[in-house]
């Protein structure tokens, strides 16, 4: 039998400092569900073509599924939750609500962690350029109208400084 290569990684998770030890084969998103308990990142596809498990690397969207978990070591990550402050959904997360973009659920953390990235990046973003922005990230129940809506409507906000 094959011994496991295991690995020793420090990283911070929705801003708390994290130190573990993991198997080097496991990846970013095993970890987080498996290992930490992280619910709010989604398994979808396991090839990273659907975007359900995206999270911010180091500000960055990347797919969770992709990245081995020794990757992590000095970066930040970021899932839903940890757009939150105070127990408050961030106001890209309440733009969803408001815009009906919310369904079943599954692909609103990789959605909206892609848009709040893309945003900061380019807050004056057109619709045809949020629709290619999200373009990796699959959705079965919205249309993604509501979707771009939504978003459409977040960054107004910001850019009136609401």
């Amino acid at each position: 039998m094959r011994e496991r290569t295991r690995v020793s990684i420090s990283f911070e998770l929705n801003g708390t400092h994290r130190h573990l030890e993991v198997d080097a084969h496991r990846t970013l998103l095993s970890v987080l569900r498996d290992q930490l308990g992280t619910l709010d990142v989604k398994e979808g596809c396991d090839e990273g073509v659907c975007g359900t498990c995206t999270v911010l690397l180091d500000g960055r969207p990347v797919s969770s599924c992709l990245v081995l978990a020794a990757r992590l070591d000095g970066a930040r990550v970021t899932t839903m939750a940890g757009l939150s402050a105070d127990g408050r959904p961030h106001p890209l997360q309440e733009a969803f609500v408001r815009h009906g973009a919310v369904q079943c659920g599954f692909c609103t953390p990789g959605m909206v962690l892609t848009a709040y990235a893309y945003l900061r990046q380019h807050p004056a973003a057109t619709r045809e350029e949020l629709r290619r922005a999200l373009a990796g990230n699959l959705c079965r129940c919205t249309g993604y109208a509501k979707i771009l809506d939504a978003v459409e409507a977040y960054a107004r906000e910001v850019s009136l400084g609401r």
